[in-house]
């Protein structure tokens, strides 16, 4: 070990000692990193990696954006306002206007919009009370596999049984429901879901909700038929029940249109947004739902950081640089494309691979989970990170930037290549 090298363990020590056991993404990644643009991270010691995981989806855009870090460095250089709760704001007014303008008008969407707390579990939570307050009813249908959050409420409806196991209380008015493909076509589409909501001996009562996800992002990168999901859609309706989409990770165009929903055809009840919708990173949720579904009471669901402007107006300038016409949503299918060609080849190459994912998010899927994690270690050695997925951790998993430029995302999916064929050869 040479006389350079030293500092950077001292400084690692730190984190050891002080910070949580709870950390995990740096036990697989163990570097400092210090800077970070675009596609690209690089350490203190100077070592540049490819991002194709991309903040767990925060960073669609990648990692600081020219476009969205002048718009935020002139707002902060204006003295815009930082924090606001739920008071007006220039800058959510000018949000809203653009949300307005670009996503909602075009698809035809009435939904009104709530601002939670600023993360992901935050905006799950006050879907879940607006469906039980709407409706009178209690009880949550959820799917296997799912995963909404780390609150008590999100974690009821999430399927990862060491998360729940973190609650350290019981998880109760939720009932899971197998999602497409869970029995592998063995048994019909919702024949137990619908069967024991018709029942009156089932003891299921009827839910508030539905909650779902499009593709189950941390649950494997399985992905929905547009089919089951349209069916989904209309057993809700039919039986009374509010659908709720969460599009958390895969909404912001991860996996093509804006909405991962929007190539079913359908129209939840309501939707929950966050991760990239703040498009620098920043924390933001928003809460949609059918206009005759806003029965809030004034702070009857609050939060102190619900105000963000400075994630106003970085999302902002996101929705009205890269939504205002279709060009991303283009470019975004065609890499996922290139992504599921390469991930076929080595599903052909190599015994106990396969492969599915949509989009930006696609999933490279090992038998032995052992293998999925070598692959993920190897690539790191290599300069490129990319997580695991799955309840065996069995999936690579790639979340790349949607801004990532074909010269990397070919030298990237090279990685993996190599880290496959050294794993499974």
């Amino acid at each position: 070990m040479t006389v350079l090298e030293q500092p950077d363990i001292s400084r690692t020590s730190i984190f050891e000692t002080l910070e949580s056991e709870v950390r995990s993404y740096s036990r697989s990644w163990p570097a400092v990193f210090e800077t970070a643009s675009g596609s690209w991270l690089r350490d203190e010691n100077g070592k540049d990696y490819l991002d194709f995981f991309a903040g767990a989806g925060a960073l669609n855009y990648g990692h600081n954006n020219p476009v969205l870090k002048t718009a935020l460095v002139d707002y902060i250089m204006n003295d815009g306002i930082t924090h606001s709760l739920d008071m007006h704001t220039v800058a959510k007014r000018e949000l809203l206007e653009s949300f307005e303008r670009t996503i909602l008008e075009p698809r035809g969407l009435d939904y009104k919009v709530q601002f939670p707390g600023p993360t992901g579990t935050n905006t799950v939570e006050a879907a879940l009370k607006l469906a039980r307050k709407v409706t009178g009813r209690e009880s949550i249908i959820n799917f296997t596999n799912a995963f909404h959050g780390m609150t008590l409420g999100a974690l009821s409806v999430t399927g990862n049984s060491m998360k729940r196991a973190g609650a350290g209380v019981p998880l109760v008015h939720a009932t899971p429901m197998p999602f497409d493909g869970y029995f592998d076509g063995s048994t019909e589409d919702f024949h137990w879901f619908s069967r024991v909501l018709d029942d009156s001996g089932s003891g299921l009562n009827r839910p508030a909700a539905v909650i779902v996800e499009t593709v189950q992002g941390e649950g494997g990168v399985n992905v929905a038929r547009p089919e089951w999901l349209r069916a989904l859609a209309d057993l809700c309706t039919e039986r009374g029940i509010l659908l709720i989409v969460d599009d958390v990770q895969m909404g912001c165009g991860r996996t093509g249109p804006f909405f991962s929903f929007e190539a079913a055809g359908i129209t939840p009840d309501i939707v929950t947004l966050s991760k990239s919708i703040g498009g620098y990173g920043l924390p933001l949720a928003l809460t949609l739902f059918k206009r005759e579904l806003d029965v809030w009471g004034p702070g009857e669901h609050n939060g102190t950081f619900r105000g963000n402007n400075p994630a106003f107006v970085t999302a902002r300038a996101a929705l009205d640089h890269y939504w205002s016409d279709d060009r991303l949503e283009r470019d975004t299918l065609r890499k996922g494309e290139r992504i599921r060609q390469t991930f076929m080849n080595l599903a052909t190459m190599f015994d106990g691979v396969s492969t599915r994912g949509r989009g930006l998010v696609q999933g490279l899927v090992f038998d032995d989970p052992s293998d999925a994690q070598k692959v993920c270690a190897f690539a790191f050695e290599e300069g490129l990170l990319a997580e695991t997925a799955g309840p065996s951790d069995e999936v690579v998993k790639l979340l790349p930037p949607l801004t990532i430029t074909d010269d990397e995302l070919e030298y990237g999916l090279n990685i993996i290549a190599e880290a496959t064929a050294k794993v499974c050869a």
